[in-house]
C-alpha cells in the first residue's frame, strides 16, 4: 500500500530539486480511509503513501543529499485502486513500461514495488494553502543504459506499514502529520476489533520476467 509526500516543519528540510531523478522505493505506508473535499463534496477512499530515496544530482552537479550525506526523499499519496482513472495505475504502468492485463487487474500486491528503482519526474507546485511543494509528477522505468552502468548502493531498509498488523516502532518514526492521518482512519480506530481483514485485494503472482515488478 502507499501514500503522498509533503515538506515537514523542520527548518533543515531540503527539497529535491525539479527535474529527472533516480529513486528507489524504500517505504510503503497504509494511511487507511481518508476523507478529502473536492469542489465542495466530501469523498472517502483508501490511501497509501510511497516514499523514495533519491540518488541524483542537481543542475550544478551537486549530489541530492541531506546535510549529513544521506539521500533526500520524496513521497506521493495514492488512492489504493487500479481504476483506469486512478493515478496509481497510471504511475505503475509507466514504471513497468506496459499496461496491466485483465487478469492482473483482479488484484495487485503493492508490496511488489518495494525496493524497486524508478526514474522520477519532479516538479514544484503550489498547494491549496499557498505553500510551494515538491511533487512527483511521473514515475518511469529506469533506462537499460543506467542499469548497465550500475545502480547506487541502497541506503534505507525497505519497509511496509500496514494498519491491520502495525509495526509500532515504525509508526513512532513517522512525522506528526503522517501519524495523525493514520490515527484518524476508521481502520486504525477499529484495528483491535477485527481479525486483520484487508480492504484491498493483494494477489499478484503472474508478472512477466521483463518488468521490474
Amino acid at each position: 500500500m502507499s501514500l503522498i509526500a509533503k515538506a515537514g516543519t523542520n527548518s533543515s528540510f531540503k527539497p529535491v530539486p525539479p527535474g529527472m531523478h533516480l529513486g528507489r522505493l524504500y517505504r510503503i505506508i497504509d494511511l487507511g480511509t481518508q476523507t478529502t473535499e473536492h469542489l465542495g463534496k466530501a469523498k472517502s477512499s483508501h490511501k497509501v503513501m510511497l516514499q523514495w530515496e533519491v540518488h541524483s544530482e542537481d543542475d550544478a552537479g551537486v549530489p541530492t543529499v541531506t546535510d549529513d550525506g544521506k539521500p533526500l526523499s520524496l513521497s506521493k499519496n495514492y488512492t489504493l485502486t487500479l481504476d483506469e482513472r486512478g493515478t496509481l495505475r497510471k504511475d505503475l504502468q509507466t514504471w513497468r513500461g506496459r499496461d496491466f492485463s485483465e487478469d492482473e487487474l483482479h488484484g495487485f500486491d503493492i508490496k511488489a514495488v518495494l525496493g524497486q528503482w524508478a526514474m522520477l519526474s519532479v516538479i514544484k507546485a503550489q498547494g491549496n494553502n499557498g505553500k510551494e511543494y515538491t511533487n512527483v509528477a511521473a514515475v518511469m522505468s529506469v533506462p537499460k543504459s543506467v542499469r548497465a552502468a550500475g545502480l547506487p548502493e541502497p541506503h534505507n531498509e525497505p519497509k511496509m506499514f500496514v494498519i491491520d498488523t502495525p509495526d509500532m516502532d515504525m509508526f513512532e518514526k513517522f512525522s506528526e502529520n503522517v501519524r495523525a492521518k493514520i490515527s484518524s482512519s476508521p481502520e486504525w480506530q477499529a484495528r483491535g476489533k477485527s481479525s486483520g481483514k484487508s480492504s484491498a485485494k493483494t494477489s499478484f503472482d503472474d508478472m512477466e520476467d521483463d518488468v521490474p515488478f
